[in-house]
């Protein structure tokens, strides 16, 4: 037990000491993301926005108070490592393109998720997000036929990300809130 904590820890300093992309930064790197070894839930989202990399905690803004009131957990909880792991698609915040934030970095998914998710073998992953359903749920051509087709029982469970952005789509699938949003519910409080 002793070494895989220390290849864990040493697993976790390692990407947040990450400089993969710097030269494509607006800011200096600084890898954003909340993962305990005993988690059973993982969120991977999209990247950080400027007010989670500035204060270094994921889904620190009111799209992070709209997940927890999606999967209907307590901040504490949430914030709790070795409960719900937070790892973004991009773990530095990306910048602006087009008066939004950009998409995240390509290169961290590849390096680093695998790893995490090998130390920690959660039992379900939530996708939150286009970025993170189409890098491990490719074979959906859209998130929309991604949450669809792809029961919440499943080792995935797939979110649209929260931000405001996505209040046409979630007006325009009603079922999202009223069908699908409880059964992710009630999986995540049983992992819990």
């Amino acid at each position: 037990m002793q070494k895989i904590t220390e290849n864990f820890e040493k697993l976790l300093h390692d990407a947040h000491n990450c400089v993969l992309c710097k030269e494509y930064l607006p800011y200096p790197p600084a890898p954003v993301f909340s993962i305990g070894q005993n988690a059973n839930i993982v969120i991977i989202g999209q990247a950080p926005g400027l007010i989670a990399h500035k204060n270094q905690k994921p889904f620190s803004d009111k799209s992070g108070d709209r997940l927890r009131e999606w999967l209907q957990i307590d901040t504490n909880t949430f914030y709790d490592k070795n409960k719900v792991a937070i790892m973004p698609m991009g773990f530095c915040f990306p910048g602006y393109k087009n008066g939004a934030d950009a998409p995240p970095r390509k290169e961290c998914a590849p390096k680093w998720h695998k790893l995490m998710l090998n130390a920690i073998q959660p039992e379900i992953i939530i996708l939150v997000g286009r970025y993170a359903q189409k890098y491990y749920l490719p074979q959906f051509a859209t998130l929309t036929e991604a949450i669809k087709h792809n029961a919440p029982s499943s080792k995935f469970i797939v979110l649209p990300h929260p931000s405001g952005r996505n209040n046409r789509w979630l007006a325009q699938n009603p079922w999202f809130e009223t069908q699908y949003l409880p059964l992710v519910a009630a999986r995540v409080k049983h992992y819990l």
